[in-house]
């Protein structure tokens, strides 16, 4: 029963590392470009969420009311702050040596991160998230899960189930994977690219977003480092699955923390090296199988 409960723990932080991992593939695939912004995409959206329920919304709001505003407000913050950052940091940078855009990341990265720590009050200390959730425990088994665990994983595996059908379905999507494969030819069959760079960003933030929610439902307090060490795993998944596949972000992520769960339990002083195991996956799959569980080789644009 331990063994089981570590694994369910495990999927909850996969699906929220499989969530952000969406972002970085996405956008890798599109235009080649590992966004090390997007960590902090999916922290200011916490923030987000966290500013509308403690300074706007008004005292005696409905519980599952404030819940459904602040997970759209989270989304819609991290979407339009991922949206200018494309325009104003990455799109100047499109046809530079591959290095600029990376470091110009860097930099957004930890520009946002100070622009969070310096506008709130005590910024460097966390804030609590709402609890907008019923308490209350699921036995499945013998695994105890958290209604608000369950409400995680299925709220993930719903938007995953979402992106890959817009990607599969849609006329955008059909144009995403045209400019994923060959962007030149693309553009000669009239698909706007630049129009497609931002809904991926557009996608990759909303997803972010509620991420960003979910991340302060069930490990309140946040603060302004949340998005570089979620950051840092959500790209691990992403490699490890595959980067620039969805279905294999997806695996990546999963795969990610229940092995960061089991890791945790059964390595010796696991609890004190749980944010080691992630980079030693990272390393693993790097030595030997770059192209991740489903990636392929990726045809070079330089």
């Amino acid at each position: 029963q331990q063994f089981l409960q570590q694994i369910a723990d495990g999927i909850v932080l996969g699906a929220l590392y499989g969530l952000i991992a969406l972002g970085y593939t996405m956008v890798y695939g599109i235009i080649q470009l590992i966004n090390f912004a997007h960590g902090e995409i999916f922290m200011v959206g916490a923030f987000g969420g966290y500013t509308l329920y403690t300074y706007v919304l008004p005292g005696g709001t409905p519980t599952y009311v404030a819940l459904v505003l602040v997970l759209l407000v989270s989304m819609l913050t991290s979407a339009l702050l991922a949206v200018i950052v494309e325009r104003l940091a990455y799109r100047p940078l499109r046809n530079a040596p591959r290095l600029a855009p990376l470091i110009t990341a860097i930099g957004v990265s930890i520009a946002l991160q100070e622009s969070i720590r310096v506008f709130y009050p005590k910024g460097s200390q966390g804030k609590p998230f709402p609890a907008l959730f019923p308490r209350g425990t699921v036995d499945l088994g013998g695994v105890t899960l958290s209604y608000v665990r369950i409400f995680v994983v299925v709220l993930a595996i719903v938007l995953m189930v979402a992106l890959q059908t817009f990607i599969f379905r849609s006329r955008t999507g059909r144009a995403m994977r045209a400019t994923s494969q060959d962007p030149d030819t693309a553009r000669l069959m009239g698909i706007d690219i630049d129009r497609i760079i931002v809904t991926t960003f557009v996608l990759g933030g909303l997803l972010a977003g509620a991420a960003g929610t979910l991340q302060g439902l069930i490990a309140s307090p946040i603060d302004f480092h949340i998005g570089f060490l979620a950051g840092l795993k959500a790209f691990t998944a992403a490699v490890l699955g595959g980067i620039g596949n969805i279905a294999g972000a997806v695996l990546g992520g999963f795969v990610l923390g229940v092995v960061e769960a089991l890791a945790t339990q059964y390595v010796p002083n696991g609890s004190a090296l749980k944010d080691v195991f992630a980079f030693v996956v990272l390393i693993l799959v790097l030595l030997f199988r770059p192209t991740g569980l489903l990636g392929e080789s990726v045809r070079s644009r330089a």
